[in-house]
């Protein structure tokens, strides 16, 4: 019997390469929502010569990133970040993704869809936040961790693909909205950056919003009005009743009022009254707090409309997250639902102000 030898036939099929990450350092794209350039790194907040001026733990606050954005534009199929924080922090309230993630946005039509978050991993991370998209050129906002800081970050894309400078300039960034207060200003306790009230209303409003949230430490320094009464803003939104103890409204509030009063006597400002926190429903003494502290802060204000000072309002709480107990974490921080909601309540006020504002300069 004849043997053949046996011809083993490989077939081959023509797969597709999968195309290589390279990232490529982010400091060269556009910083978003820093009201100062000189800060002691890029990724900060406060600039360096508040340093030894301003209380210890509002420069440590200042570190943190709330608020911050970058800008650029890709034709990449895949868009992957590598981001190192600062101080890898944890909280039993907050998730990781709202502490130290990161979140990508994209322009349609004029409005900042998301795409997907990056989280954590670990205090250095690599993550692919969207892969096998069509590819084409789009532009793309990423924002920072709400309560940690970044030390460095690169911004991955498929080789072979483009990854440049915004073409369009949105969010608008002359004469941004300047808010300061306390840890929900900061972003406490969204589950992931882009759910922070003022990035919110920075995509409603398509304008860049400085956010100047330091948590348990909005109490009135001066350092700080300083700092704000320097930015050429089309608005200041106050909103520190919740950190400031009644003494500090009756004895700082029109101080701090004054600075930046004195600098832009015509910007609209805006004074917001301590929210009605679900945990006060059931604790008399946070109830009773509330209720003191914001008779100080209309105290204050009346004084201040009685000497005929203008452009100057104040916003009730009442409503501004709901009725029904729902919109905080631990009774005080607001989740996602409470900042939508409390967006959505600014979100008027602030569009009947800006229009007057802009039409008289």
């Amino acid at each position: 019997m004849k043997r053949f030898p046996f011809i083993a036939i490989v077939l081959f099929f023509p797969f597709a390469a999968k195309a290589q990450t390279v990232f490529h350092d982010a400091s060269t794209f556009p910083l978003l929502g820093k009201i100062s350039d000189k800060t002691e790194t890029r990724y900060e907040r406060l600039p360096v010569n508040l340093k030894n001026t301003v209380r210890p733990p509002v420069w440590e606050l200042g570190k943190n990133t709330a608020g911050l954005a970058l800008r650029f534009c890709s034709d990449s199929r895949t868009i992957a970040v590598r981001w190192e924080t600062l101080n890898d922090l944890s909280m039993n309230h907050m998730v990781p993704t709202g502490i130290k993630g990161l979140d990508l946005y994209c322009l349609e039509d004029g409005k900042w869809i998301f795409i997907n978050s990056a989280r954590p991993t670990a205090q250095k991370s690599e993550v692919t936040v969207i892969s096998d998209m069509e590819r084409k050129e789009r532009e793309l906002m990423l924002y920072f961790p709400l309560y940690d800081g970044i030390v460095s970050l690169e911004i991955g894309v498929d080789s072979g693909t483009f990854i440049g400078q915004p073409g369009i300039e949105l969010p608008q960034r002359t004469k941004p909205i300047v808010a300061y207060g306390t840890s929900i200003l900061q972003g406490g306790c969204a589950s992931r950056p882009g759910m922070a009230h003022t990035n919110i209303l920075s995509r409603m409003l398509n304008r860049e919003i400085i956010n100047l949230g330091f948590s348990g430490n909005g109490q009135l320094d001066y350092e700080i009005a300083g700092l704000m009464a320097e930015c050429d803003a089309s608005l200041y939104i106050l909103d520190f009743v919740p950190n400031a103890s009644v003494q500090q409204i009756h004895e700082k509030m029109e101080k701090f009022y004054r600075i930046l009063r004195e600098k832009h006597p015509d910007v609209p400002i805006i004074f917001i009254e301590d929210p009605i926190f679900p945990l006060a429903k059931y604790d008399l003494n946070m109830r009773s707090e509330v209720s003191e502290k914001n008779k100080a802060l209309h105290q204050v204000f009346e004084n201040l409309k009685a000497k005929e000072e203008q452009n100057i309002r104040l916003i009730p709480s009442a409503g501004m997250i709901g009725n029904d107990n729902e919109a905080t974490v631990d009774g005080i921080h607001f989740t996602d639902l409470g900042f939508m909601r409390y967006a959505q309540y600014l979100y008027p006020v602030i569009k009947d102000i800006l229009p007057a504002c802009e039409n008289s300069n």
